[in-house]
């Protein structure tokens, strides 16, 4: 059982007013700890264009290390460019999980781009950066982990760990699209890949978590930790339609494995549900655990799927 205590909101982007391409959604947060700072990596958005659509970008934000409400730096761009005229990532990088790798950091990200029957399709992409993960550059103009007969779209939400001296990563693969309220809306479940370098990967092509609320479940966001002998993952979940607003909207679920292939679900041990008010009192979503000068945090999304920012939790008991 886990039990997580909110600290609040860290970040709004709606209060950024000096970077044109920042004014919505802090969605995907992911740490990576520097010796006087934390840098949270998210994925945000200008406004809609003339035609109302969206494109994302990835962005960070720097928390001074022994106070993490206080910013003490905003990226002054895009740590990626989004792609050129038919590329994967054409409209836009989101979501984005980092890692070392020596000198190097890597960013795992997924690529978007539109469709015409229905309004995107995700493949995940690798960016490298040799400057302290402030810009990254491509590994190349596709992706890493594409499209198969198994995984037929929507490869996305990556999040990426090393074991035993082994690359993982947890993605979402999207099963089908149903048509909700007139609008096509996309079931996707969670899956694993591996790797020996962090570039080439062999597929589980298994969903490892199992549906509760109903069989088109929606699940993301998948992030693993290993602690007491166990591996640990928090996710998030939703329904398959009207899931933008409370009753049906994201949470965090939670599940364990003692070899990650085969997972048990028991969301009763989350330990982190809505608030009674503010700007996570309809979901919480896009987990992302860390461990920090002796405590484990977690950060995550609010309403709206991140449009007003992310927070940070601290837990405070956890028992087998």
């Amino acid at each position: 059982m886990f039990e997580w205590k909110k600290l609040g909101r860290v970040f709004n982007p709606q209060e950024v007013t000096s970077r044109s391409w920042l004014k919505e959604f802090s969605q995907a947060p992911s740490a990576l700890i520097f010796d006087d700072f934390i840098r949270v990596y998210f994925s945000c958005r200008p406004p809609r264009d003339r035609n109302g659509q969206y494109v994302s970008y990835s962005a960070f934000v720097d928390l001074n290390r022994s106070n993490l409400f206080e910013i003490v730096n905003i990226s002054k761009r895009p740590i990626l460019e989004l792609g050129d005229l038919g590329d994967f990532d054409e409209f836009g990088t989101y979501p984005t999980s980092v890692i070392r790798n020596g000198k190097e950091i890597y960013a795992y990200y997924g690529g978007w781009t539109r469709c015409e029957s229905v309004p995107f399709n995700v493949a995940i992409g690798l960016g490298i950066s040799h400057d302290d993960g402030v810009t990254f550059k491509k590994y190349g103009k596709g992706p890493v982990l594409s499209y198969t007969p198994d995984e037929p779209f929507i490869l996305s939400g990556p999040k990426i760990r090393k074991f035993n001296g082994l690359w993982y990563l947890w993605y979402i693969a999207g099963r089908k699209w149903i048509i909700a309220d007139g609008r096509p809306e996309p079931v996707y479940k969670i899956r694993m890949a591996s790797s020996v370098d962090g570039v080439n990967w062999r597929k589980l092509n298994k969903d490892l978590i199992e549906s509760r609320i109903e069989e088109d479940e929606a699940q993301a966001s998948p992030d693993v930790i290993f602690c007491n002998g166990k591996y640990h993952m928090f996710f998030c979940y939703r329904y398959s339609s009207d899931y933008r607003g409370k009753e049906k909207g994201y949470r965090i679920g939670y599940a364990f494995s003692d070899n990650m292939l085969d997972w048990t679900r028991d969301d009763s041990k989350t330990g982190i549900d809505i608030s009674d008010k503010g700007w996570d009192s309809e979901m919480v979503a896009y987990p992302h655990v860390f461990e920090l000068d002796n405590s484990i945090y977690m950060l995550y999304i609010g309403n709206q799927v991140g449009r007003f920012g992310f927070g940070l939790a601290q837990l405070e008991e956890y028992s087998s």
